[in-house]
């Protein structure tokens, strides 16, 4: 597939993920599926955990996939699909394939069944080398099951598990720092997206899908559900989470060598992000100010961090 340059190409792009879901009005899964996709002309085969994506897209007797698909369960979406590239490579030994298109092998997961449940799945795919790309859906929550916090879920969060109140700010602990764990396992390509940088995300998913080995896409989704704000300003949250560092869009080549993709011309101070979402009010009572300004210390020493190791090359 040629590059993607204006928006107007995906409408005459193969339709391979169709409209007709029940995915929440303002869910970023959709786009983001949609774009993932859309960004190869590969053959795909998918697998999908359970969670917000899976139920709402596949109601039986409908479906809103037009690839090869499988749900399997919250944790292992990585090794069924792991189970069909190991049996695509036997086939193709054997000489006992029907096509010569090569296929490509997508799995999605929602920050639940990737920083948590399905960690462990992921890991051993990874550390075995299959040739598969793996997405995860980041909407910092566990959404699908009455939003209680996940390892993706940041500081100070109020949750069903972690709720704000007079004993508590929220979550107490800092999200997982997930992306650099999957580089660490040696991995030739591993990248951040967001759906409203969608070129950025167009060429970074083409080239982990189109990369030989173990590939893996952490994609901000932002769940107006959860997160608690209007349906119809699913961009504008995920501009300020890229424009306020708190989600910095980079990629990381075989383990080592970190590119950032996107530096904000006018960066907006972390405030402004937690002020747009319920999940956060509570941060501005008197009593809780303190944690945002640890909020804005941190995302600004990580960026800091980001850009060193970009220098470094190494």
């Amino acid at each position: 597939m040629s590059e993607i340059k204006n928006l107007k190409q995906y409408s005459r792009a193969s339709e391979r993920f169709e409209g007709a879901h029940l995915l929440c009005p303002g869910c970023a899964h959709g786009m983001i599926v949609r774009e993932v996709l859309n960004a190869t002309d590969y053959p795909l085969l998918v697998a999908t955990s359970t969670g917000c994506l899976e139920v709402s897209t596949a109601v039986y007797p409908y479906t809103s996939w037009d690839v090869p698909w499988i749900h399997i369960g919250f944790e292992n979406s990585s090794t069924a699909i792991a189970g069909a590239e190991a049996m695509y490579k036997a086939l193709k030994r054997k000489n006992r394939l029907y096509s010569d298109r090569e296929p490509k092998f997508v799995a999605f997961g929602g920050d639940g069944s990737t920083y948590d449940i399905g960690f462990q799945f992921i890991s051993g795919c990874f550390e075995r080398g299959h040739d598969f790309t793996y997405v995860c859906l980041d909407n910092e929550v566990y959404a699908n099951t009455g939003g209680q916090r996940s390892g993706s879920t940041p500081l100070g969060a109020s949750t069903t598990t972690t709720p704000a109140g007079r004993v508590s700010h929220g979550k107490k602990d800092r999200k997982k720092d997930l992306l650099f764990i999957m580089a660490a396992h040696g991995a030739p390509y591993v990248a951040q997206v967001a759906p409203n940088k969608w070129k950025d995300m167009s060429k970074k998913i083409k080239m982990a899908i189109e990369t030989e080995g173990p590939t893996f896409i952490n994609a901000m989704s932002a769940c107006t559900t959860e997160w608690r704000f209007p349906a119809n300003q699913t961009v504008e949250m995920s501009d300020l989470a890229v424009d306020s560092l708190v989600f910095p869009l980079f990629e990381i080549i075989n383990g080592r060598e970190l590119r950032i993709t996107y530096r904000p011309k006018n960066v907006v101070p972390v405030r402004d992000y937690l002020g747009a979402q319920a999940r956060f009010k509570h941060l501005f009572k008197p009593e809780n100010e303190y944690i945002i300004v640890e909020w804005q210390k941190r995302v600004d020493e990580y960026w800091e961090y980001l850009q060193r190791r970009e220098e470094a090359k190494v």
